[in-house]
């Protein structure tokens, strides 16, 4: 699937969770289900999964958990003036928030962002993917309206069909299912209408369940303000 740019309503999905918390799983199958109903409909949704860090020293560290993600967190934290961190917490456009499992307020929020309204044109074309020692560089050119006021473009590399055996923890003896986890992450000034990112994921990376997000955000009360993504699989 490739999103074209969109030049109306839109809705990022942003889901803070962790492999250590019991009452993520749910919250996960809600993120699941929207991402897929929204393919299937052809809606511009994009669903991202940020692994957090701080519940791995309850006796199960995440592997997709990232301290950046935890960071990106307390950043809305801040923007909202709560000041809390919990998980699973979705956010949509930047701009709402709520406990991830709430399928209504879910649907309501996106619905909300859906309807028509004006959105800055962002486009993302993949120049290249390669294997590194490291991991997979994934090389994109970004073309987008410079926005007024300070901005920035969020790139993000999602991987659906992802199979984890917990052992410890809250969610010990489960097996976890989990799509549109976040693999990497990156976030540049938008200094300029045009211009390149690379991005390295992890070795394990399948491209064929991966496609990278993009996203302009607005600095301060943290609004997204548009969105699109491509699948890795056609380049």
């Amino acid at each position: 699937m490739t999103n074209p740019a969109t030049d109306g309503g839109f809705a990022v999905v942003e889901m803070f969770t962790s492999q250590g918390c019991n009452s993520c799983p749910p919250a996960e199958e809600v993120l699941t289900g929207i991402e897929r109903d929204a393919r299937q409909r052809g809606e511009p949704i994009f669903a991202l999964g940020f692994h957090v860090d701080y519940w791995d020293h309850l006796g199960w560290p995440d592997r997709f958990a990232d301290a950046a993600y935890t960071a990106r967190q307390e950043a809305y934290a801040r923007a909202f003036g709560s000041g809390r961190l919990y998980t699973p917490q979705m956010v949509v456009n930047g701009t709402a928030e709520f406990v991830g499992s709430d399928r209504r307020r879910a649907a309501d929020a996106i619905a909300s962002a859906l309807m028509p309204t004006a959105a800055t044109p962002v486009t993302l074309s993949v120049q290249g993917t390669d294997d590194g020692g490291g991991g997979r560089r994934v090389v994109l050119d970004y073309r987008t309206e410079r926005p007024s006021g300070h901005a920035v473009l969020n790139v993000a590399v999602v991987e659906r069909g992802l199979v984890s055996e917990i052992a410890r923890g809250e969610n010990a003896g489960r097996t976890l299912r989990q799509d549109n986890v976040v693999r990497a992450f990156t976030a540049v000034d938008l200094e300029a209408e045009r211009g390149r990112v690379e991005l390295t994921t992890a070795p394990d990376l399948d491209p064929r369940n991966a496609s990278v997000v993009g996203y302009v955000q607005q600095n301060g009360n943290q609004a997204i303000i548009g969105a699109t993504a491509v699948d890795l699989s056609t380049a």
